[in-house]
């Protein structure tokens, strides 16, 4: 299939050089301006991956980051930022984003990011359609927190808890071995695919499911870390 990507960026050079390289690989390509554009193309297309600015008018990457994942969205997000927007970059992890770029950025980068995100997105999908057949449904349980690999769910004391597909993934390595540290370059390799290059995303992952999962997260039950070494869910 033609995977569909959307570019969204108030930078007109910047959308059409993007675009140019991503019809090349055989992506069928739509441009946005801004955010507000941005969601309306999403309501129209089907989109599997966003690439989204931080900077724009009438509505920021920030903003669309927000809105896009309260409508249930769960398509993969690489944000673009410039050195100078490092709060920005977290604000936008933190909002449901699952990578970023920074400016200036080549070509390869950015296309290395949107495949990895692409293989992955795919895989996720075909879990949860349940394309990938298994005798016994995987689920993984530690306390009131349960994990089910086949279906992509997850709840909390019989709750269910939404995960965006990379938040979805680290857990889900971390709960398969209950107890084992993970660094972080091992989680970002282990997930993305690909050689940990920036490990400042896991971080900010792990603190969003942190949100989710903990009752208190200054005081996790589940999700820990072992400073200076990486991290882990703890044994019940």
């Amino acid at each position: 299939m033609a995977y569909h990507i959307l570019i969204v960026e108030d930078d007109r050079d910047i959308r059409e050089g993007i675009e140019i390289y991503l019809k090349n690989q055989g992506y069928v390509v739509f441009q946005a301006g801004d955010g507000l554009e941005g969601l309306s193309v999403i309501e129209k297309e089907s989109i599997h991956l966003a690439i989204v600015d931080v900077m724009m008018p009438r509505m920021d990457g920030i903003n669309m980051m927000m809105r896009v994942r309260e409508l249930g969205y769960e398509f993969p997000v690489i944000m673009l930022s410039a050195k100078s927007e490092e709060v920005d970059k977290i604000m936008g992890l933190n909002m449901g984003a699952d990578d970023y770029v920074t400016k200036p950025f080549t070509t390869m980068e950015l296309l290395a990011r949107v495949n990895s995100h692409l293989r992955r997105y795919s895989r996720f999908l075909a879990m949860k359609d349940g394309q990938k057949a298994e005798k016994e449904e995987r689920v993984y349980t530690i306390g009131g927190l349960e994990v089910r690999e086949d279906t992509v769910e997850v709840f909390l004391d019989g709750n269910p808890v939404k995960l965006t597909p990379t938040e979805f993934k680290i857990l889900l390595l971390l709960i398969k071995s209950p107890g084992r540290v993970y660094s972080a370059e091992e989680i970002y390799e282990r997930v993305w695919n690909e050689q940990a290059i920036n490990t400042d995303t896991i971080m900010v992952h792990v603190r969003k499911i942190r949100e989710k999962i903990e009752m208190n997260p200054r005081e996790p039950k589940y999700l820990k870390v072992v400073w200076g070494i990486g991290y882990k869910i703890e044994k019940q």
